[in-house]
């Protein structure tokens, strides 16, 4: 019997209030960190590994999370992801000294990916298969709104208050949507389950492993640039860190509108989707240095900057055309391929900014990366072609 439009309604919501613990649970440490620097006497760069460190623990997580528990019940597993997702960050608030929060960073992570491809597969089996693109950006829209108002008051507080309540109350969010979830969210179908076999059969699918690095290459270059956003923002810009909040509010909005264009642009014509979204985020980062002397040019920037989610939605739907019964675990996968994308660029960008290209660094390499997956699509594309795919780009 298929579900009414107010329990997709509600289900959708209570996902997106876990999508939404996960969105500041891993960006709002790019806000705080000049704040957990202080504390611990680390450096940019250093403190920067910690943003590296959680992205690993999802590409690591992902995987293996969705092999080894292909058989448990999908919404069961949503209810365990959550509440180790909940205590991971409990455990953060509480570390004692750097290498501990670095274990920590690194652990809840685990549980992100494997959560992420999990509720994007219940929402789409949810609603028709032309809606399945905003479908995705809807549940999705939980991370969106944590990026826009949740990480830029996550970070105020944190900067008011202290960092450590800003995950104590991540923790507290994410046990809120284990207990929604337990009471709205309808199982989900028997026939869509799949062995351990199956899945792994997404490692053989040439299609699937081509779409997963246009995410861990493409958007690698939008997190070089954002996961250094703030101290950017006070050595190059040279403003108070007041403004850090602001400029990740406007990351935020710009975030929101990309992502509800993508999923737009997905429902009408995934290629074109997919190739416009790397092409505007290598454009963006390579006007992004140019940008960052002055504050009325670089928040126009970050707000563009944000616009480069679009990528998201598309990618995540294309994995659905392409894995034929792996599902789970290529939309698992896409989320680990975002995260590489996540260590790859808060790598390359802390690299960036101890060279003599220092802060514009991060935008020329964010735009070598967004240009590599450019090529990738398009390698993509004419091998999807070339051995006649029924969903060919």
């Amino acid at each position: 019997m298929p579900n009414s439009k107010l329990t997709i309604g509600f289900a959708i919501f209570a996902m997106a209030i876990g999508t939404f613990a996960i969105g500041i649970g891993e960006f709002v440490m790019m806000g705080l960190l000049p704040d957990v620097g202080q504390e611990f006497s680390t450096n940019s760069q250093q403190t920067g590994y910690l943003v590296s460190l959680y992205a690993l623990g999802v590409v690591i997580g992902a995987p293996l999370i969705t092999v080894i528990f292909a058989r448990v019940p999908k919404k069961l597993l949503l209810l365990i992801l959550m509440l180790i997702y909940a205590a991971g960050n409990i455990a953060s608030a509480n570390a004692s000294s750097f290498i501990e929060l670095q274990w920590w960073r690194f652990l809840t992570g685990l549980p992100h990916g494997a959560y992420g491809g999990i509720v994007c597969l219940m929402a789409a089996a949810m609603v028709r298969k032309d809606q399945r693109g905003m479908a995705v950006t809807m549940v999705m829209m939980g991370l969106t709104i944590a990026i826009l108002v949740g990480n830029p008051v996550a970070t105020w507080f944190g900067q008011l208050l202290d960092w450590r309540w800003v995950y104590q109350g991540v923790g507290i969010t994410a046990l809120a949507a284990a207990v929604l979830i337990l009471l709205v969210v309808p199982a989900y179908p028997e026939k869509n389950r799949t062995r351990t076999r199956t899945e792994l059969s997404a490692l053989k699918n040439h299609q699937v492993l081509l779409t997963l690095a246009i995410g861990s290459i493409g958007f690698g270059g939008m997190f070089a640039v954002l996961s250094y956003l703030a101290p950017t923002l006070l050595e190059a810009t040279q403003v108070s860190a007041a403004w850090i909040p602001v400029a990740l509010l406007v990351y935020g909005i710009g975030s929101l509108t990309g992502s509800l264009v993508g999923g737009w642009a997905t429902d009408v014509n995934i290629k074109w989707a997919i190739g416009g979204s790397l092409g505007w985020s290598m454009l963006v980062l390579l006007v992004f240095p140019f940008s960052i002397e002055k504050l009325a040019t670089i928040l126009p920037m970050v707000f563009l900057l944000g616009s480069t989610a679009a990528l998201v939605p598309t990618l995540q739907v294309r994995l659905m055309d392409v894995a034929g019964e792996a599902q789970t675990l290529a939309a698992s996968l896409n989320h680990a391929a975002f995260n590489i994308a996540n260590g790859l660029g808060a790598y390359l960008g802390g690299l960036a900014i101890v060279s003599p290209w220092q802060w514009q660094g991060t935008g020329w390499v964010g735009a070598l990366l967004a240009g590599s997956g450019l090529v990738l699509f398009f390698i993509t594309k004419h091998h999807s072609r070339k051995n006649s795919y029924a969903e060919s780009l």
